[in-house]
């Protein structure tokens, strides 16, 4: 088994916190995106997307998306949860997950792929060049205060993203809320039930994975 991670990309950060959680090591082989190791026809022959992460199987079958892979590690290794055990609890999750995913990660990754001049001429993750659209970074500055509010909202009752217990829900909103801290896109000072989350599960040791 490998798992093909950059750790300075947000995707593959999601399935080291989820693999941290559960305590499971995995070979790892970096990726250098800086310096496009995942545009290489040798990487390309791994995943044809050219996007990590990426997980090899034993008998090299290719998990080639970062909650493909959590949904591989949870089946294998059931304990602890962080997709749900009840069929309520399994559904809210993954309601909650896509969610965030839709509303903050993407959100956070056109602004931030439509403006950082190292991304030029590479506006969208994948095998094709697409040019910056300026007008999309500034949407995405304004979905990503969208998506404070509502996640502020959202923890005002409830202690985690989906519920009372932790779960892949808060490893996404996790990685988003910090990789919109790379775009200066901070967590708002009034959003204080959201800013009371963060730190906590900032200080979950899988957090620096």
């Amino acid at each position: 088994m490998k798992f093909y991670d950059c750790t300075t990309a947000p995707s593959p950060r999601r399935v080291r916190i989820f693999l941290a959680e559960k305590g499971i090591s995995v070979p790892t082989v970096q990726v250098d995106l800086r310096n496009n190791e995942q545009l290489t026809p040798a990487f390309r022959a791994i995943n044809p997307d050219a996007t990590v992460p990426a997980l090899e199987l034993d008998d090299g079958t290719r998990i080639n998306d970062a909650i493909g892979i959590c949904v591989y590690f949870e089946a294998i290794h059931p304990q602890p949860p962080l997709m749900g055990e009840s069929a309520e609890e399994k559904a809210l999750i993954t309601s909650w997950q896509r969610e965030v995913e839709r509303n903050g990660f993407y959100g956070v990754m056109e602004a931030f792929r439509n403006s950082v001049r190292g991304l030029k001429n590479r506006a969208l993750p994948g095998p094709h060049d697409y040019e910056q659209i300026p007008a999309l970074a500034e949407r995405g500055r304004l979905r990503v205060g969208h998506f404070f509010s509502q996640l502020d909202a959202r923890l005002g009752h409830s202690e985690f993203v989906a519920g009372p217990r932790y779960s892949v829900a808060d490893i996404t909103a996790l990685v988003t809320a910090d990789f919109a801290g790379r775009a200066k896109l901070l967590l708002p000072e009034e959003c204080g039930h959201l800013r009371r989350w963060h730190m906590q599960v900032s200080a979950r040791p899988s957090a620096k994975a």
